[in-house]
């Protein structure tokens, strides 16, 4: 089968890699030249664990390619994928004008009957605005399908390979068929393909963002109310992530959810519900609750400190999560910037997203090339992600590197009584301060 991806972003790129992984011929096309040079010689515009093997196989063995053409990649697909961005416009809505201009070139440039599918996050009726915007130019027979993705940034290649389950919105027998054949090598576990209608297909991309940034947000708002009540959030977690109800996945409190997803989605649900007069109180709860964690760690470290202007702090792990480079909505920029402001100078250190806080935050900020040079004369340590190669570390080097062993962990990495006998002043969520 013959499969154009257009758009080499986060989704795309390994869209295009897994389904050349299974034998299928894939065009990935972008108009982004300097990007899809790169992918010519397997550089990767993005960090994603096992991605760039994935990649540089799959060229060597010829059924992954890379072009700028994205109308003769259109011409020569049996299925298409519009997997371009779809940034949060002015008031949070998302913006479909990519979407929709890639819908156009569909359009034109059909050669068969083919299968357009909208792998793009987008709102429950995007995919009419697809359709519509394909049959103006149209020649051939096609079929739009809804298949939003569910990967996880860090782990994106596996959830792609050995994925839970493939919802699929479809309206004809072709595109059913077309898709089962697609996905029938990533379900021989017995994973379901779940197929649906289209609007629900749009709606469960956004439900289920939603409903996990919902147990994020809940789980930060009974760590803050731990600490005020002397509890431990970490065996709260456990007591109910037991319960089978409950379940025990994203649970952990931290410093707030970022990332590509959660905050765009959340923010385009609640346009969407406005929109249509349906209020989502408990995702307004939710968005404002996030916004308010993002200043936890900085709380903290001001009353660990006291005055922070003039402080030199480190701060370890500037992408939002760990196993990726993205810092979009990162818990580090909101901790950086109200520490700027405050008159603290920052030195960071992350294993993947040195680059992307170069580009974001250029000279505004110091950047260690190892986790230890970073405390160097730092007043403090704020850990922001969790890297495997912060949980372990050499105390005593950690303590001789500082100023002041102090030490505010956003992770709830290390355990509050042995750093209280190492003699660190310990901050973390949930746990109460030693």
């Amino acid at each position: 089968m013959n499969i154009t991806v257009i758009g080499t972003g986060y989704v795309g790129l390994v869209a295009g890699a897994c389904f050349a992984e299974t034998g299928s011929t894939v065009m990935c096309a972008d108009v982004d030249a300097r990007k899809i040079e790169g992918l010519t010689r397997n550089v990767l515009p993005i960090y994603e664990p096992g991605l760039d093997a994935l990649v540089e196989r799959n060229q060597t063995q010829g059924r992954l390619s890379f072009v700028t053409d994205v109308a003769h990649a259109v011409s020569m697909a049996d299925v298409i994928f519009i997997a371009v961005g779809t940034p949060p416009d002015e008031d949070g809505s998302a913006d479909l004008s990519h979407v929709l201009a890639v819908a156009e070139t569909v359009g034109r440039n059909l050669s068969r009957e083919a299968v357009v599918v909208t792998k793009s996050t987008v709102p429950v009726g995007t995919a009419r605005k697809v359709r519509d915007a394909v049959a103006r130019h149209a020649r051939f027979p096609f079929h739009v399908v809804s298949n939003p993705e569910f990967l996880k940034e860090g782990a994106a290649v596996d959830d792609f390979l050995r994925p839970d389950r493939v919802v699929l919105g479809v309206d004809s027998d072709f595109a059913r068929t077309a898709m089962t054949e697609l996905y029938g090598p990533f379900v021989r576990t017995g994973k379901p393909i779940i197929f649906m209608d289209i609007p629900s297909a749009e709606m469960t991309k956004y439900a289920a963002n939603a409903m996990l940034a919902t147990r994020i947000s809940f789980m930060n708002e009974i760590a803050n109310l731990c600490e005020a009540v002397g509890a431990n959030v970490d065996l709260v977690r456990k007591g109910i992530g037991s319960d089978s109800r409950i379940g025990s996945g994203f649970l952990f409190p931290g410093p707030g959810y970022g990332g590509s997803c959660f905050p765009k989605d959340v923010q385009a649900l609640l346009r969407t519900s406005q929109a249509e007069g349906v209020p989502l109180r408990v995702l307004e709860a939710v968005e404002a609750a996030n916004a308010r964690q993002k200043q936890r760690l900085f709380e903290k470290l001001r009353s660990a400190l006291g005055d922070v202007r003039g402080a030199r702090i480190a701060v370890w792990g500037l992408a939002f999560k760990a196993q990726t480079d993205d810092m979009r909505e990162s818990p580090a920029l909101a901790l950086i910037e109200s520490l700027l402001a405050a008159g603290a100078s920052v030195v960071a250190h992350d294993p993947a997203a040195r680059h992307e806080a170069e580009r974001r935050l250029g000279s505004r900020i110091s950047y260690a090339d190892s986790n230890y040079d970073a405390l160097t004369g730092a007043d403090a340590l704020v850990i922001v992600t969790d890297w495997n190669e912060y949980r372990f570390p050499d105390f005593a080097r950690m303590k001789a590197g500082l100023k002041r062993a102090v030490v505010v962990d956003g992770r709830n990495l290390y355990d509050p009584a042995k750093m209280e006998q190492m003699g660190f002043a310990y901050r973390s969520i949930g746990r109460g301060a030693a």
